[in-house]
């Protein structure tokens, strides 16, 4: 069964910073893209970041550019987003997903969602 924890969430002030981790079990971690999505309230679910598995490659929305990271560390089957200079416009629901391929396809490849991590920014 595919399992993404994602955790780290949280309220912060707009300028503030959050590291949202996410674990994954249930598939092959290492053998996958990986990446973050987010659900703001009333909003479809967008792409966020992504990284390749083949050779690190980062994939950033603009949005984000230059605020957010990520990182994955495949020994612990794990997926990071460091956050920083937040603002009320990323307040949303984060998820993370194996990704069919970061960034051209940015789809969730095995469908399966996880609870997500609540991250509200306060202006």
């Amino acid at each position: 069964e595919v399992q993404l924890q994602a955790f780290g969430g949280g309220l912060v002030q707009a300028g503030g910073s959050l590291r949202l981790s996410c674990a994954a079990s249930g598939f092959t971690f290492d053998d996958y893209d990986i990446g973050w999505f987010r659900q703001a309230p009333g909003k479809e679910r967008e792409g966020v970041s992504c990284m390749r598995r083949s050779d690190g490659d980062t994939y950033y929305a603009d949005s984000v550019k230059g605020r957010f990271t990520i990182s994955r560390d495949n020994a612990k089957n794990t997926v990071y987003l460091r956050m920083n200079s937040l603002k009320p416009e990323d307040t949303a629901v984060y998820y993370c997903a194996p990704i069919v391929s970061c960034p051209v396809v940015y789809l969730n490849d095995l469908e399966s969602w996880g609870q997500g991590t609540l991250v509200t920014v306060s202006s």
